[in-house]
């Protein structure tokens, strides 16, 4: 196999989207990579769905910068190497305060259903894919590796294979610590709601206004409450002193990723490769979360490679090829449709 892979933009119109709580597009333009010698026979090739972090869209995974590889140069790399070859899929889970989670929310939208259902089904019909889930994998970066992880859980017959890069896990560590800082933060602005309105005007969002956002935008997903009229969602703390909600805080923990697993041990064991890894400097303590999802996935006998880098949160694209061939590989392998 020579040369590299070629990259088309799919549209996407979701019905799901359509009319969602925040008025973000309904339309949704995503990247697909067809390896070498795609456009010259007849072969069907298994699919990876890339879901990007908080802040990203799915366009942002075809970003060229000179010295941190786009994902489809990651991929060309990976095949170039010998792996077998994979159709790559960039979805999309942008939301204007940053991000879904890939979760299904009143106060978001249905992007679990819009990735699981539609986004999968587009690309079976638009693409030669081995559609059954021996033959497709999920990957993603931060909040992606969240998803990617969630979602492999959720939906063992859409998904087969999972990786996840530096993924959102153990909740006490990676947004427990800034829910004072938020606090403070929107106290500045009079408030929650007035906050919300703010930052959507922020010319340039300051690293305050992202940590206040990625909360807010958590709660969107973890805890939502149509009943709310002007926000959409609960808190899991008193805005004024800080003290947390227990239970709203417990609608968090049902989705943390680490404590999901036990639930879903059937689910995880029948995964053709579990994957992950983190920095062990990440910015966001998600290595914490990393090291004790491994710690539990050895207690119940689920296989899994877990490894971690001398690296933080920030520019890891270098590390997508680990993942890229170990999905490339799984999903080759004999069974399937």
């Amino acid at each position: 196999m020579t040369g590299p892979g070629r990259v088309v933009i799919e549209e996407i119109d979701s019905r799901v989207l359509a009319g969602n709580p925040l008025g973000d597009p309904h339309i949704r333009r995503v990247p697909v990579y067809l390896p070498p010698g795609y456009d010259h026979g007849r072969q069907t090739y298994p699919v990876i769905y890339w879901l990007h972090g908080f802040t990203g869209i799915g366009l942002s995974a075809i970003n060229a910068n000179p010295w941190v590889p786009s994902l489809p140069e990651c991929m060309d790399r990976v095949l170039a190497a010998g792996a077998p070859p994979a159709i790559l899929v960039m979805a999309d889970g942008f939301t204007k305060y940053g991000g879904s989670q890939y979760l299904n929310s009143s106060a978001t939208g249905q992007y679990e259903d819009f990735i699981v259902t539609e986004t999968v089904a587009h690309i079976d019909r638009r693409f030669r894919t081995d559609a059954s889930a021996p033959r497709r994998g999920i990957n993603g970066k931060s909040s992606g590796g969240y998803g990617a992880l969630v979602l492999a859980m959720r939906h063992p017959d859409v998904f087969g294979a999972v990786a996840s890069h530096s993924g959102d896990m153990y909740f006490e560590a990676c947004y427990k610590p800034d829910f004072w800082k938020f606090c403070n933060i929107v106290a500045k602005h009079g408030g929650v709601e007035a906050f919300l309105r703010a930052f959507l005007e922020m010319p340039k969002k300051t690293e305050d206004a992202h940590t206040a956002i990625n909360i807010a935008a958590m709660a969107m997903a973890y805890s939502p409450n149509p009943h709310r009229r002007h926000l959409g969602f609960d808190l899991p703390f008193d805005t004024y002193t800080g003290e947390v909600d227990e239970s709203v805080w417990a609608r968090w923990l049902a989705w943390d990723p680490v404590k999901m697993a036990a639930g879903h041990a059937d689910a995880l064991r029948a995964l053709r490769l579990i994957y992950f890894e983190c920095g062990s400097r990440d910015q966001f303590n998600l290595h914490f979360g990393a090291r004790l999802l491994h710690r539990r996935l050895d207690a119940m006998g689920i296989g899994h490679e877990y490894q971690e880098f001398d690296d933080d949160h920030s520019a890891v694209n270098y590390r997508y090829a680990e993942s890229l061939r170990r999905l490339c590989e799984a999903l080759s392998g004999p069974g399937g449709s």
